[in-house]
């Protein structure tokens, strides 16, 4: 009888690390549903599927469940997925009401502070994202700069120049640029976007001195009719009167833009930092990639600054973070995702303005004005970018406003008002 119990205790046992081990089996890898942006036929979407493979490779416990789309079949998806309750645990995008509004609406937004290593990543290159310094992604890069202003420092000191320190400099050069057949600065006043992200994004934060003036008037803290923004664009005829920028900008579209300065007919050119991979490449080897200089009425708080939006990236969902094993998958991949190799692929390949990671060292065979573009990113202070912010019929006010004021149909108080009418509706 004894003999027979103890056989009987060790069935029992077998069949429990059986039951145990079959529990393990069934329960199978940590699954993190993912909406990742690209496809089969982009850099984005075929470094998305080899990063996902390799990863899952190194860690068989973590299975990424992803969702591949690009443009707007994206965005019409996470529309789709988010009203269906259908929520990834890990998506691609952003802070602005393009990228970010979406994920707010549905509540889920998840601060990932508490959770970023502080020793891969430079926090300070990171900005926050909501009202109390959240930070609801984690950025590709550092933020996009849309207000460079590229200068041909060879064409320049040609002229007797050297790289302008105030906007008064830059009035000087005017007489000998045009006795050379030069413009001094171009700019594709053809396309109103231009105006708004490339050249005002700037001016309104250095008047004003308040780097998220744009954010704080349109929640209505400030008002488009503000003296300050007035001020800013009347900035516009300014720079037409005093010949640093031609009336004639109003024609020239971003093709023809980038050629002008390409073929040496203008000393600097403004334009967004994806702008530098279109310059001639000889050109570029002397080109140097600038915030505006010190202008007339500008805020020493501001001095130096350039406007810049916040780069999309991946992050967590709340519903993603709530599960503290998905949680912690998530976050493993995220870090293998911007790791220092796959980071530089993307800075070779221009899918960032400059890497977020702690102490990262730009690789010396890359391009000067590539380099420059890190440098300025990481150093200069970032300002709102318009078009972030304002949208709809009064950004395209705004827009077609400033082309008005560069051919004397309107003034800057009429395209104030107007702004602030639309707005406001």
């Amino acid at each position: 009888m004894k003999r027979f119990l103890i056989a009987l205790l060790a069935l029992s046992l077998a069949a429990s690390v059986f039951a145990a081990g079959q529990k393990d089996v069934s329960k199978g890898p940590v699954v993190v549903k993912t909406m990742a942006y690209g496809d089969n036929s982009n850099a984005e979407g075929v470094n998305w599927v080899r990063i996902v493979e390799a990863f899952e490779k190194e860690n068989p416990g973590i299975k990424i469940d992803y969702e591949l789309l690009y443009d707007e079949a994206y965005h019409q998806k996470v529309a789709a997925r988010l009203a269906s309750g259908d929520v990834p645990h890990l998506a691609y995008f952003g802070a602005d009401a393009r990228w970010g509004g979406p994920w707010k609406e549905a509540g889920q937004q998840f601060d990932h502070r508490p959770f970023i290593d502080g020793n891969m990543f430079d926090l300070n290159l990171i900005p926050p994202m909501g009202p109390n310094g959240e930070i609801f992604v984690l950025p590709l890069g550092t933020s996009n700069i849309t207000t460079v202003l590229y200068m041909n420092e060879a064409l320049v000191k040609s002229l007797g120049f050297s790289e302008p320190k105030t906007y008064e400099d830059m009035v000087a050069m005017v007489p000998k640029a045009r006795a050379a057949g030069l413009e001094v600065v171009s700019i594709d006043g053809a396309d109103g976007w231009a105006w708004g992200s490339c050249y005002m994004s700037a001016i309104i934060a250095r008047l004003s001195g308040d780097a998220n003036w744009v954010s704080k008037a349109v929640a209505g803290q400030y008002k488009f009719t503000d003296q300050v923004f007035v001020d800013s664009l009347a900035m516009i005829g300014r720079m037409i009167k005093d010949g640093v920028i031609s009336e004639k900008s109003v024609l020239v579209d971003y093709g023809a833009n980038l050629s002008t300065f390409s073929n040496k007919k203008a000393l600097f050119v403004v334009q967004g930092q994806w702008a530098a991979g279109s310059i001639d490449p000889a050109v570029a080897e002397t080109t140097k990639m600038l915030a505006w200089p010190k202008l007339p009425g500008e805020k020493p708080a501001m001095a130096g600054s350039v406007a810049a939006a916040i780069q999309v990236g991946y992050g967590l969902t709340k519903l993603g973070a709530a599960d503290p094993a998905v949680r912690d998958a998530a976050l493993k991949f995220i870090k293998y995702f911007y790791s220092e190799p796959e980071t530089t692929i993307r800075l070779r390949e221009g899918a960032i303005v400059a890497p977020i990671l702690k102490g990262y060292q730009v690789p010396a065979d890359l391009p000067s004005i590539v380099k420059q573009k890190v440098a300025l990113a990481q150093t200069a202070k970032n300002t709102d970018v318009i078009d972030a912010f304002l949208g709809g019929a009064a950004n395209d006010a705004l827009n077609a406003g400033m082309q008005k004021i560069v051919t004397g149909a309107a003034t800057p108080a009429q395209v104030a008002a107007e702004v602030e009418k639309l707005l406001r509706k």
